[in-house]
């Protein structure tokens, strides 16, 4: 690992340890609230409506185990396990997103179907092949290098007929400015890729494509609301976080919206299956 790219880790580590810090205060779920219209523990541009929708491609019931990779706090995660019956695992790189996870599951009385690991997802997984129903990784591949080494390895877990649904939330659909691109890309390793990219390393590795949608609009939708949930507390948020890192959340968030908005970085929601 180079000097530039630990910085921007060691950066990283330092924003998510923050906000899964304070996870379940009441002022950072105010803000998920106001930005996604229902707070149900994420950290991405997910909302609840539209993993409803994802539920559906996913075949998930009671007995049927989900893989959550890169599963932060833990609430989407266990939204499907409380609407589908299933069991879940999570992993994720933050001790402090595990942890925060771990607490939401016994709060949910879910304690009993859902795990959660401190598992580098970059790496070879700790499981055995054909161990899970389906997986699921929301806006997160984007920050494995190594993307087609990644989704072979989740094609070896996934048993035959299971579904791998994922969100690439940066694919490249437009021109985007040196300063663009850094901004986007502040918070640890992010990979760019044009479109067209992720159907390739898919069939690479041997599942079968069943939908590639285009959901830039929620992305852009969100970004702003967080922007400007953010911005209406400031003050609160400035003392938690530092004047520095609140700053360059909003710059972040700022340039989301308006890549997004504009096309010119989208995002996708790919769905797969593993063939017999």
């Amino acid at each position: 690992m180079d000097s530039t790219t630990k910085s921007k880790a060691d950066e990283a580590g330092i924003y998510y340890d923050t906000n899964y810090g304070h996870f379940d205060t009441e002022l950072y779920s105010e803000i998920r609230r106001e930005a996604f219209g229902e707070d149900i523990g994420q950290n991405s541009w997910l909302t609840a409506d539209e993993q409803d929708r994802f539920l559906s491609r996913l075949d998930l019931s009671p007995g049927k185990v989900l893989l959550d990779v890169a599963c932060g706090a833990g609430g989407p995660a266990l939204r499907i396990a409380a609407k589908t019956g299933c069991s879940v695992v999570g992993i994720d790189v933050h001790e402090q997103a595990v942890s925060t996870a771990g607490s939401l599951a016994i709060q949910r009385g879910l304690g009993q179907r859902a795990e959660f690991r401190v598992v580098d997802a970059a790496q070879q997984l700790p499981f055995s092949e054909a161990s899970f129903d389906a997986i699921t990784c929301i806006d997160a591949v984007n920050h494995f290098s190594d993307r087609p080494r990644v989704i072979a390895e989740w094609a070896r877990l996934l048993m035959p007929g299971g579904r791998l649904l994922f969100t690439d939330p940066i694919t490249l659909t437009g021109p985007l400015t040196n300063t663009e691109v850094a901004i986007r890309s502040s918070a640890g390793v992010y990979l760019f890729v044009p479109h067209g990219y992720d159907e390739g390393v898919i069939a690479q590795c041997g599942l079968q494509l069943l939908v590639c949608e285009d959901v830039t609009a929620n992305m852009a939708k969100v970004a702003e609301a967080r922007r400007a949930a953010r911005a209406s507390r400031s003050a609160l948020l400035r003392e938690i976080e530092g004047d520095p890192a609140y700053h360059g959340q909003q710059e972040f968030l700022a340039v989301a919206a308006r890549v997004a908005e504009e096309g010119r970085l989208s995002r996708f929601v790919y769905v797969s299956k593993k063939l017999s």
